[in-house]
């Protein structure tokens, strides 16, 4: 896959960075497989699974 530049998000989350993260996502998928984006989708899920799982274990280590 084709490293495109990731778009720049405002701190406030915008509709508009919304637009920008689908048009990135769209632009870097025109030219892979169907197994390559789901290969990808399948990598960015455990990857913010894992980002749940440790603010998770902060949290309730903070809590005791």
């Amino acid at each position: 896959m084709t490293n495109y530049e990731q778009p720049h998000i405002s701190p406030d989350f915008t509709i508009n960075d919304i637009h920008k993260i689908r048009e990135w996502n769209a632009e870097r998928r025109k030219e892979i497989t169907e197994e390559e984006a789901s290969a990808d989708t399948s990598q960015a899920a455990m990857r913010m699974m894992e980002r749940i799982e440790r603010a998770r274990i902060n949290l309730s280590v903070r809590a005791t």
